[in-house]
């Protein structure tokens, strides 16, 4: 797959990738759930990619789009799969003035579609990371441009607790995913819940010497931490917080060297956007193409209204 595949150019040839990509099995209706069992419509009245469900109790026409965040789309089918392609295959992102000017729509629907797209990366009801044998390592940092360099309608009181930065909080899994979250504020009343859910308690949490982690650390296999105050960063080869650093490395210079600015009101969805990336990386054998067909398979079940993506998604 590259800019020159015909999925990207030809709307039918578009529309064949994506229901071979989520309907490996044949059809299945969105509306009743029957796996192939439906017949396509055809014919000049009927609009390419239509099928017509054969259960009895249901009989409904759906497309392979109908129930997903490209449902009712005027954007061609193709221009989503290369917008997909391009969020997906870029290591610290695009934006969506980049999308709008390789895809020639406007910044408005390139906005839109990126939302759109960071929902489809967005896993829904994802197991937790790790287990036995397993090390997750938990950090947080702060994101956001320097106040000084912001339009003035942009920067924050000057009372402001975190300077006008934004608190995230990442679970990565050494050789593994990375879940990420937005928090208020960085204690261990914050902390604790997210990551009790987020990893499982088999597994050795690995930390810095932060005093939110102690407690929490009782509640899974091991827990182990390095004083980065001391200046001690690595112990034995093993006791280390280096990978969630890395993590924090690829976010910090897309959101200060792509998007420049990410508000609090959505930086949820750029972190599931980074995350997913990640957790679908080239050092775990998962290059672009099949990146981007599993970005695609994560479409169904989140119709996005236009109104939802100025909707808070943060903890």
């Amino acid at each position: 797959m590259n800019l020159t595949d015909p999925i990207f150019t030809d709307a039918d040839k578009a529309r064949a990738h994506l229901e071979a990509t989520r309907w490996p099995h044949g059809p299945i209706c969105p509306h009743c759930g029957s796996v192939d069992d439906a017949t396509n419509v055809g014919g000049k009245a009927a609009r390419a990619g239509v099928y017509q469900c054969n259960a009895k109790e249901c009989r409904q026409q759906f497309s392979v789009t109908v129930g997903t965040v490209f449902e009712r789309s005027k954007v061609p089918l193709n221009k989503w799969l290369l917008a997909t392609y391009l969020m997906s295959a870029s290591k610290k992102g695009i934006s969506a003035h980049q999308i709008g000017r390789t895809l020639g729509v406007t910044y408005k629907t390139a906005w839109f579609m990126c939302h759109r797209i960071r929902e489809a990366m967005n896993p829904t009801n994802p197991a937790p990371i790790g287990g036995e044998g397993k090390v997750i390592e938990v950090d947080e940092t702060y994101v956001g441009g320097k106040e000084q360099n912001k339009h003035r309608n942009k920067r924050l009181a000057k009372f402001d607790h975190l300077g006008g930065k934004q608190a995230v909080v990442t679970l990565v899994e050494r050789d593994g995913r990375a879940r990420s979250f937005h928090v208020s504020r960085v204690t261990a009343k914050t902390l604790r819940p997210i990551i009790v859910k987020t990893a499982d308690r088999a597994s050795h949490l690995m930390t810095d010497g932060a005093r939110m982690y102690p407690a929490v650390g009782k509640e899974f296999a091991a827990h182990s931490a390095v004083d980065h105050a001391a200046g001690e960063y690595v112990r034995m080869g093993f006791h280390h917080s280096n990978t969630v650093e890395n993590y924090f490395s690829i976010l910090k210079r897309g959101v200060i060297g792509t998007f420049h600015h990410v508000s609090e009101q959505h930086l949820a969805r750029y972190l599931a956007e980074f995350d997913f990336r990640y957790s679908n990386r080239s050092g775990l054998g998962i290059e672009d193409e099949a990146r981007t067909n599993e970005a695609l398979r994560g479409i169904g079940g989140k119709r996005l209204t236009y109104r939802r993506p100025d909707e808070a998604a943060h903890v």
